[in-house]
């Protein structure tokens, strides 16, 4: 790696780390295999995925890897990501996925909407509390910091980058809430995680209709069955062409397109500092967030995958496609959790209440929605995690449910790279006008 001489950590090769990794990884899943005893216990408690998170994140908290010393988590999210979701949607049953009904994008808005008035109240919660909290000047204001969260948990680190230019983010406030961002948004994993597990007594106590879900559910299954067989290994190298041609494509496209963003931005940006007006207008938030290369590469993936689910490539689905793609993101989940450290929460407590406080107006909003229109569980996890977690959690979530189900994260997730920059950029407006006392 590029940091090997100055990192302190134990384990600096990104070969060694990505052994331990895999080795955590099957640690996890070979004792969530045992069906009885304490250990049995233990995983009906905690899910096996969010162990995938959290033993990673030890390593970075005890000082064995350093995360930003390893190119792993780029290699993940930009080779097997992309790959995961062609996999992942090529597998998919559109048209029952369609069926599903608008409440998917009900319960996704709901979750964008969430954070977008959660931000402003929590933050006026705690200036009334204690107002000392709003300080910082400048760059380095709390307000700042925030909106760089909003743009993370309505779409992704795409969006979050783009918003920290927007707003011109100091470093040091920027780093404390990515900590905030990644904290929260875990304990928040966690919850939506329990909540997957005890399915039908949530659903049960939204009065929810779980019809569409079980037929699509079903569909799978039996589409499994009846064309599942032994993969061979020109299956898994047709699968390995599909899954990496796609992430070419994706690659290529996004190399050629999102530069011209880019230069469209600087130049909005430019004529603006000429004629002396703000430079925050429509233009540049749509130039700044379509000028993210991993916004194009997530999204081009996605329509591969969703153009090739209705052709004879679905049938891949029979030798293990949709398998292969999982495999895919839990190595980016571990990667994921090596950005985690925990010990930033004693630092920050009092930002990261605030990040508590955030979510939970978030998670009221959706859990009250859903009980207004008898959405399952199913569409509170998948779109509150298609918002504060974005196209690497998503499908994740989903699959907790069951793996048929994941494109619906996949796609979701779409929709808030979409939208997410703009309305971040809307949030910090309003936070920014609360800290100016307005």
């Amino acid at each position: 790696g590029r940091h090997d001489m100055e990192s302190a950590a134990l384990i600096t090769n990104d070969a060694v780390l990505f052994g331990v990794l895999m080795v955590l990884l099957g640690l996890v899943f070979w004792t969530s295999s045992i069906k009885t005893g304490p250990i049995a216990g233990f995983y009906r408690i905690f899910p096996p995925l969010l162990l995938c998170y959290f033993l990673p994140s030890l390593l970075t908290t005890f000082g064995i890897a350093d995360p930003d010393a390893s190119q792993l988590y780029y290699v993940a999210s930009r080779y097997l990501l992309p790959a995961a979701l062609v996999l992942l949607v090529v597998s998919a049953d559109l048209p029952a996925t369609l069926r599903l009904g608008p409440k998917a994008l009900i319960m996704f808005f709901t979750g964008t909407l969430g954070v977008v008035v959660g931000g402003p109240l929590a933050l006026l919660l705690a200036s009334a509390i204690n107002p000392d909290l709003l300080g910082g000047s400048g760059p380095e204001e709390v307000w700042r910091g925030m909106a760089t969260v909003a743009g993370s948990w309505i779409g992704g680190a795409a969006n979050q980058t783009a918003i920290r230019e927007i707003f011109d983010v100091g470093p040091e406030v920027f780093s404390v809430w990515v900590a905030v961002d990644v904290l929260v948004a875990n304990v928040w994993l966690a919850i939506l995680l329990f909540l997957a597990a005890r399915r039908k007594q949530m659903d049960k106590a939204l009065r929810a209709d779980v019809s569409a879900i079980d037929d699509l559910q079903a569909r799978a299954e039996a589409y499994e069955a009846q064309h599942a067989r032994i993969p061979e290994t020109r299956d898994l190298i047709i699968i390995g062409a599909v899954a990496f041609g796609a992430v070419a494509i994706a690659h290529f496209f996004s190399g050629l397109i999102a530069p011209g963003f880019s230069d469209m931005a600087a130049s909005i940006r430019a004529e603006a500092l000429e004629t002396g007006r703000s430079p925050q207008g429509f233009g540049l938030i749509v130039a700044e967030s379509l000028a993210s290369g991993f916004f194009w590469l997530v999204a081009i993936a996605t329509a591969i995958g969703v153009a090739l689910s209705f052709t004879p490539a679905r049938k891949l689905q029979a030798v293990g496609a949709m398998k292969t793609g999982s495999v895919f993101i839990y190595i980016l989940v571990a990667t994921v959790g090596l950005h985690m450290d925990i010990t930033a929460i004693g630092e920050y407590w009092q930002f990261f209440l605030i990040g508590l406080l955030w979510i939970a107006i978030h998670a009221a909003l959706m859990l009250g929605v859903a009980f207004l229109i008898r959405a399952p569980i199913f569409f509170v996890a998948v779109g509150s995690q298609a918002n504060i977690g974005g196209a690497a959690s998503a499908p994740v979530v989903a699959s907790a449910f069951s793996p048929s189900l994941a494109p619906v994260g996949a796609l979701l997730a779409v929709v808030g790279y979409i939208v997410g920059t703009y309305a971040a950029w809307f949030c910090g407006l309003v936070m920014a006008s609360i800290a100016a006392g307005g």
